[in-house]
């Protein structure tokens, strides 16, 4: 088996990924977890050249469908094209069929000389001090979660409420290329409501119909903190939201809409 998420041939406007094991997620063996499209629409735009230096400020990841563990057609369109943004919206489809939508958001960088810190420091563990564990989120073998080495400083998988933890991918998203700092973040953003549930997991499931990451700045070095938290509403709505750092404190912060229903 393929030792990466996807393996993609061409490259955009237009190219073809085909969705591994590894991306799979916890509700069906031949469902996408979210952070697999997420990642792959996060490389898809970083592809699409600027005419001054820019980095991804926002990605917002519209799951309009279930997305298979399948080929997908990868498009991407520059929507606005200026001075100090570019805006670039990526389509996928499997079967000619739209399945997930995304725009990404890239800004201009240039040296300010602000000086300092400007960005809140870490105020949990470094990974080094909580346990490690495999990432696998079901019983089956492979699946999106078996591509992370995760610390738990709280909370997390098959726990109620807020909880932290440190991500390490280890296997790339797009075979024969490195993980980009945007893409590592739509990865573990994505899990935000898998670690901060408030509902059991055999009753009930809490699927996101979307994704936005947004940037202060990218994150650095391989290990993400994910400080999570859900909230769900009476009538079958929810959030998930997170903070998210790296080793040198918040980068950025992340939310999900949750869809919640009675298995």
């Amino acid at each position: 088996m393929t030792d990466a998420v996807f393996e993609v041939t061409g490259a955009p406007p237009k190219a073809i990924a085909r969705a591994t094991k590894w991306s799979a997620g916890p509700w069906h063996p031949q469902l996408q977890h979210g952070g697999a499209p997420s990642a792959l629409i996060a490389w898809a735009a970083e592809q699409v050249e600027t005419p001054v230096p820019m980095q991804v400020s926002r990605l917002t990841i519209d799951l309009l469908r279930p997305v298979p563990v399948a080929e997908l057609a990868v498009e991407t369109q520059v929507l606005r094209q200026g001075r100090k943004i570019q805006l670039v919206e990526v389509r996928l489809s499997a079967g000619g069929v739209e399945v997930t939508r995304g725009t990404v958001l890239k800004i201009r960088t240039q040296p300010l000389g602000l000086g300092g810190v400007h960005l809140p420091p870490l105020d949990e563990p470094l990974p080094e001090a909580a346990p490690l564990a495999e990432g696998r989120l079901t019983d089956r073998e492979n699946n999106f979660g078996g591509n992370f080495h995760i610390a738990t400083v709280h909370g997390g998988f098959g726990r109620h409420g807020p909880a932290a933890c440190w991500f390490r991918q280890h296997r790339p998203t797009i075979l024969g290329q490195t993980i980009s700092p945007a893409m590592r973040a739509a990865s573990v953003a994505d899990f935000s409501n898998g670690i901060s549930s408030v509902v059991p997991f055999d009753d009930w499931t809490f699927i996101n119909g979307d994704l936005t990451v947004s940037f202060a700045r990218l994150p650095r070095g391989e290990w993400i903190l994910s400080k999570a938290e859900s909230w769900l509403s009476p009538d079958g709505a929810g959030l998930a939201m997170t903070r998210l750092a790296d080793v040198h404190g918040y980068f950025g912060i992340a939310q999900q809409s949750l869809v919640v229903e009675r298995r």
